[in-house]
């Protein structure tokens, strides 16, 4: 997705060859309309797919999980990380891990938003080593629901998780694909083009 690729040429900003930050539009302060036009691309790469349900998890995937979902017309579940006095009993509940704060966090879901006949669209912020895809995709299955696919915003193609769902033989979309942070630069898997038929 060209325009969410120039903005983090433009802001986002490289702490390491690990770690980017994109906290201008995505993290912290949030840019509406690209957030938006997100939904919408994610959308359009599932479409005929018969979403029900967008998953993501707080904080971060809510607004492009927000915009899928509204594109869908379908609700948004987000997957919660701190304890709540309300969400006590039948919960679905999985142990993640973050990459960028590291530590785990338990995540969970009330029983009372999935079902069996779900097919459900996980929306992510980043793809890292897919610690997080991958108890989201186990929150889902939990209720013998289906896991669609995963939209990711930006992914970091030089980490594993990728390679992961892939393995598990879970569809990927991610709208930008980070192949290096090397030196304070972000350089960009090159997307193989298309060859017209003959």
């Amino acid at each position: 997705m060209k325009r969410l690729q120039e903005k983090v040429m433009q802001e986002g900003l490289v702490l390491s060859d690990q770690v980017l930050k994109v906290d201008s539009f995505l993290n912290h302060q949030m840019d509406p309309v690209l957030m938006y036009e997100v939904g919408k691309e994610f959308v359009r790469r599932y479409a005929g797919e018969k979403i029900t349900k967008v998953l993501t998890i707080e904080s971060s995937g809510i607004a492009p999980g927000l915009m899928a979902a509204l594109e869908l017309n379908v609700p948004l579940i987000f997957a919660r990380k701190q304890k709540s006095l309300t969400l006590r009993d039948d919960i679905l509940v999985e142990k993640v891990y973050s990459f960028t704060k590291q530590e785990s966090n338990e995540v969970t879901v009330s029983k009372k938003y999935l079902s069996a006949d779900d097919r459900v669209l996980i929306i992510d912020d980043f793809l890292a080593n897919g610690e997080a895809a991958s108890g989201l995709a186990r929150i889902v299955e939990q209720v013998g629901a289906a896991v669609v696919g995963f939209g990711i915003v930006i992914e970091k193609s030089f980490q594993p998780g990728r390679s992961m769902l892939l393995d598990a033989g879970y569809r990927v979309e991610s709208l930008v694909r980070v192949a290096s942070l090397h030196d304070g630069k972000v350089s960009f898997v090159e997307e193989e083009q298309e060859v017209p038929a003959q």
